[in-house]
């Protein structure tokens, strides 16, 4: 259990957080800013489809990502991101569930609201997608296409604020959400019982990403339970079933199956895992928990450093222009969280990635730099990647905190004969 000193200084984190926030803005650039506006979509899609040339054509912009970030501001233009919206509302929810402030409330109910006002035309349901048109190795994405790995974070945050003020209208977007994971992405067979799913609605996608199938099973497992509609736990399975083949033998996963794209990086390394978490929660299985116990096993031996610090990639794809990732900080905190106190290595790991967080990446403004590069560090806020995930993550650990030790000292009333 962490001491009282750290949670006090993790709620001081948080507090100043919310502070900058408020002031900063709901919109920020992000990761793929370089790549969202016409020059950079055109020269990435170019290195997809002629490697030399492409390089040649990435080559300026790298050399902005790796070393001037903040000419970001000339590619494209601040957005909102739905993924950073639920992130946020998450966050707050967590923080109202600890300080009983109706400020929080109120901030969480707002990120919900904007939810509902910036969801993605589908065919089925609600569902949200990226703000801008995305180059991908089998072609261009377009902006307000629904995605699986969306989807399950909004949920949660929907399904969070409806379990503190039980408002029916909450209820019914979660039940939109899990009608359009269920109807609106393809199931594709792998084996016997197994199947991936599709990345996005779109009828040519190929569904071979390992974490799409994870984030599917987990919403839709959960849905069953939340909503009562067993309909949800045959696809879940089918899914969870795919992730479970697809792990390697040593233990991890590659980002996809397509033989095109076999890298191993820590924050969809920790999308998979948690996703297995959660579905173990509603759906116990021994296979599931047996490829948890491997995943974690792998995790903590080959994603972390000599320091005991995230690693981006256990197996890059490419040349990497940054030492560590905050992304990676915010989904490793997440895992640990959702799995604490079931494997001892990961809650060390966790411990030393929090003090290196509170101590080198929280700034004076109150926002978390970005990037720590090759020289020096990418300080640009965006909420994508990750203010959102890592403001959450943090509120989680403190919630968690608390619960704890009302359960230690519920315990502890108990055992000396008092009622608690």
């Amino acid at each position: 259990m962490m001491i009282e000193g750290t949670r006090s200084q993790l709620e001081q984190v948080a507090s100043n957080f919310v502070r900058w926030l408020s002031g900063y803005g709901e919109t920020s650039w992000d990761f793929q800013t370089f790549y969202a506006g016409p020059v950079g979509r055109r020269a990435k899609r170019l290195y997809y489809q002629h490697k030399y040339l492409g390089t040649l054509a990435v080559s300026p912009i790298i050399f902005c990502e790796a070393f001037i970030p903040s000419t970001r501001r000339f590619f494209f233009e601040r957005q909102r991101f739905p993924i950073a919206d639920a992130h946020f509302a998450m966050g707050f929810a967590y923080l109202f569930g600890v300080s009983g402030k109706e400020t929080d409330y109120e901030r969480a109910v707002h990120f919900l609201e904007v939810l509902l006002q910036t969801r993605c035309p589908s065919r089925t349901g609600y569902g949200w997608g990226y703000p801008f048109d995305w180059e991908g190795i089998y072609g261009t994405s377009k902006h307000a296409t629904p995605l699986i790995t969306t989807l399950p974070y909004v949920y949660e945050a929907f399904a969070q604020i409806y379990a503190l003020d039980r408002q029916e209208r909450w209820l019914q977007v979660m039940r939109a959400i899990a009608e359009h994971a269920y109807h609106d992405y393809r199931d594709i067979a792998t084996s016997p019982g197994a199947a991936m799913c599709a990345y996005t609605p779109e009828a040519d996608d190929l569904g071979t990403v390992v974490n799409a199938s994870a984030y599917r099973a987990s919403l839709l497992a959960r849905a069953a339970t939340d909503l009562g509609d067993e309909r949800y736990l045959a696809p879940a399975m089918r899914n969870m079933r795919f992730v479970i083949e697809a792990q390697n033998d040593d233990g991890s996963w590659y980002y996809s199956v397509d033989g095109k794209r076999p890298f191993i990086d820590h924050f969809h390394t920790c999308f998979v895992l948690k996703g297995l978490a959660k579905v173990h929660s509603v759906m116990p299985s021994p296979d599931c928990w047996h490829a948890i116990e491997r995943g974690v096993s792998y995790y903590v031996s080959q994603l972390f450093d000599e320091r005991g610090l995230p690693r981006p990639f256990a197996k890059a794809p490419r040349l990497i222009v940054y030492r560590r990732e905050l992304y990676d900080y915010a989904e490793c905190i997440n895992l640990a969280t959702l799995l604490r106190g079931r494997f001892p290595q990961l809650d060390r790991r966790v411990a030393t990635v929090i003090d290196d967080l509170l101590n080198r990446w929280v700034k004076t403004d109150g926002s978390f730099r970005s990037r720590h590069l090759h020289l020096g560090w990418d300080n640009v806020p965006m909420h994508r990647w990750a203010q959102a995930q890592t403001f959450r993550s943090l509120c989680a650990r403190i919630a968690d905190d608390v619960n704890r030790e009302q359960a230690a000292r519920s315990e502890q009333l108990t055992d000396h004969g008092i009622p608690a």
